[in-house]
């Protein structure tokens, strides 16, 4: 792994508010349903103390997830144009990643990368293949949930470089020219080593952890 472990008050922060979410989702009374709430509270609690974040959206947050907990779907889009990597600058920090995010409920995980890459660089992009499959235990800002990462090798069908609400550069980066400033846990050193070793080896082994 190219990243370090989350703190342990995260794991535990993290455990805890997904025994109270499947808990509540479980409950079979009103006596349950508390306790796990409870249990809720204190995660948002553990999470605040060591953190910079605020007690009372942490604890909506946690409280608005329901059903048994599960990690969310983080899915990346990996083009290229000749040997030159798509990439965009995130508005939110200003580090660079594939294009990508969050897979909507009730979405196709490559039809939601392909979706990504639309709206994020404007390029028209079709998935052909999985490059890995990641555990995304995210340490970085408000990444309190836990995330596995899919990303896609896709083909670039059409298009042009936009930027979008979220992304305030577009730009192709050849393997000897890449930027040095990552976008957090978004898209780091290892992603982009396995994108190009998929587009040197159509027969490499999809990658996961």
């Amino acid at each position: 792994m190219d990243h370090p472990a989350p703190p342990k008050w995260l794991e535990w922060a993290r455990e805890l508010q997904s025994i109270a979410q499947s808990g509540a989702h479980f409950a079979e009374n009103e006596y349950q349903l508390e306790r796990f709430q409870r249990l809720a509270e204190i995660a948002a609690e553990i999470v605040s103390q060591y953190s910079e974040l605020a007690f009372t959206p942490l604890a909506k947050a946690f409280s608005a997830q329901v059903g048994y907990a599960t990690p969310r779907v983080d899915v990346r889009a990996a083009v290229f144009r000749n040997d030159q990597l798509l990439m965009v600058r995130e508005c939110q920090d200003g580090g660079w990643t594939l294009p990508g995010g969050w897979a909507d409920v009730g979405e196709v995980p490559s039809q939601a990368a392909e979706r990504e890459a639309l709206e994020e660089s404007g390029f028209v992009v079709k998935a052909n293949r999985v490059i890995g499959v990641y555990d995304a235990n995210r340490s970085g800002p408000l990444e309190i949930f836990h995330a596995v990462k899919i990303i896609y090798l896709c083909d670039l069908l059409g298009g042009e470089a936009r930027l979008s609400r979220e992304t305030s550069e577009v730009a192709f980066f050849g393997p000897d020219d890449l930027p040095n400033v990552l976008s957090g846990e978004r898209t780091k050193p290892r992603h982009i080593a396995d994108a190009y070793a998929a587009l040197a080896n159509p027969n490499l082994p999809t990658v996961f952890d």
